[in-house]
């Protein structure tokens, strides 16, 4: 069992990676190459740069990668007495992590294990020598100069001590030479290092305002955390659920499924229904009178227990501003149902594209509000739908969809264009039970979204 949980997230995996090289990447680009002036000039990649590039990334690597590491191992005593000198002096004033008596023991457990730490950092600094020293050929590169290249090579060990020193605090600078490497670069070493006293003044005053911190704080407040997972659950059940109304209504019919499958025309399915079922998540937040996003009956999305992820923090973010402006609308109930009908088939470019469609406010001020918050769910849905997780479920909802068109009758013929041998057969021997019309149906569906 745990063999093919592993296989499937492997499958996930890859699945997601191959929606982000040839859909994620391609749509950025699309956008970009919109966004381009006339007056713009596109930048040329300097090739004959490059043999002086890879000369300088070899050059470094015997160069800084032995001296970088030689450096960490003469700085590692220090660091190893300077870390348990710090413990125990915390140990015996009762500060940082021996603050509360419960924390006593892995506070010692620290200390004891303070050496590996020390290991760790020397591993951790021969590793990135290797980065280090490679990216004097990107010096190369922007600066346009094999010398500046050179000069990196002899530049970055005096910054790698330099920085060592400062962490330790050791003596300010370094003993090592430092060549201007950039053509901004100042040639005055007192700038680099008043910089580098604020940069120490600045780490003592945040670790005593830290442990003040610590010493005052006597009530935690325990705060249940979402998942992203969680949010895509929703948002895609959301989207079935008003999909398959969707459909029911004819706002949504097979014609829209099939251009989305065969021709790629998405955005009645994968702007807008996601749009519309976000816009149902802000009615409702707006009406409840809640501080956050109401996506369940007893699930609320806040600014504190949204998942930690800078993605979410994009979309959260607006949504919330969103939510605020339609609570000041103070919309009706029947205009709230005509939203549905406005957002499913209009651009929503201009206020008087309402004029047909039964919208009960004539106030040109209020239609360009609302159609304003409508563009930008369906900005924010577009953004999102880069996201590989989101082209692998809306694959998975546009099969849902498919199914549910097949078994209502909506979906009499398969899509022209499907050469799928097989097709045509198991559209005409559709059976009687509702066992056989699923089976079936399951089987359609995945044979059209591999085929495509």
């Amino acid at each position: 069992m745990v063999v093919v949980r592993t296989l499937e997230c492997s499958c996930t995996v890859v699945r997601d990676f191959t929606d982000f090289c040839f859909h994620s990447y391609f749509s950025y680009m699309d956008e970009l190459s919109e966004e381009v002036h006339e007056d713009e000039k596109p930048i040329d990649i300097k090739l004959s740069m490059l043999p002086s590039c890879l000369l300088v990334s070899v050059l470094a690597i015997p160069v800084d990668v032995p001296l970088i590491f030689a450096v960490a191992l003469w700085k590692s005593p220090y660091m190893l007495f300077t870390g348990w000198k710090r413990l125990l002096e915390d140990l015996i004033g009762r500060k940082g992590p021996f603050l509360e008596t419960v924390c006593v023991p892995f506070a010692g457990l620290a200390i004891l294990l303070w050496p590996l730490a020390v290991v760790g950092a020397v591993m951790a600094a021969f590793f990135s020598s290797f980065f280090l020293g490679l990216y004097g050929g990107v010096v190369v590169y922007q600066e346009d100069s094999l010398r500046m290249g050179l000069a990196y090579i002899v530049a970055v060990i005096s910054l790698f001590d330099e920085y060592a020193n400062d962490l330790l605090y050791l003596r300010e600078g370094s003993c090592f030479p430092r060549p201007r490497y950039r053509r901004s670069m100042s040639p005055s070493d007192g700038l680099e290092r008043r910089k580098s006293l604020d940069r120490k003044v600045g780490r003592e005053g945040s670790r005593n305002s830290k442990l003040v911190s610590e010493g005052s704080r006597t009530l935690k407040q325990v705060i249940q955390q979402y998942t992203a997972m969680q949010v895509w659950d929703w948002l895609f059940k959301s989207c079935e659920i008003n999909g398959k109304i969707l459909l029911r209504e004819g706002l949504i019919n097979a014609k829209d499924i099939e251009e989305c499958i065969l021709k790629g025309n998405c955005k009645k399915l994968g702007i807008k229904l996601p749009a519309w079922s976000i816009l149902q998540c802000l009615l409702a937040s707006a009406k409840s009178g809640c501080s956050g996003l109401l996506i369940s009956d007893d699930l609320e999305l806040t600014w504190t227990n949204r998942p930690r992820d800078k993605v979410f923090d994009w979309f959260i973010g607006p949504l919330l501003t969103m939510k605020e402006q339609i609570r000041g609308l103070q919309l009706e109930e029947n205009e709230e149902i005509c939203l549905k009908r406005l957002i499913m088939a209009c651009k929503n470019d201009r206020p008087e594209e309402w004029d047909d469609m039964g919208f009960p406010s004539s106030d040109n001020v209020r239609r360009a509000q609302l159609q304003a918050v409508i563009r930008r769910l369906q900005g924010i849905v577009g953004s999102m739908s880069r996201i590989p997780t989101f082209r692998r479920r809306f694959k998975n909802l546009l099969k849902l969809l498919y199914i549910e068109a097949f078994q209502t009758g909506l979906l009499v013929d398969h899509p022209a264009g499907l050469s799928n041998a097989g097709l045509d057969s198991r559209f005409n021997q559709r059976g009687n039970r509702k066992d056989k019309d699923t089976e079936d149906s399951n089987q359609i569906a995945d044979d059209i979204l591999n085929a495509v």
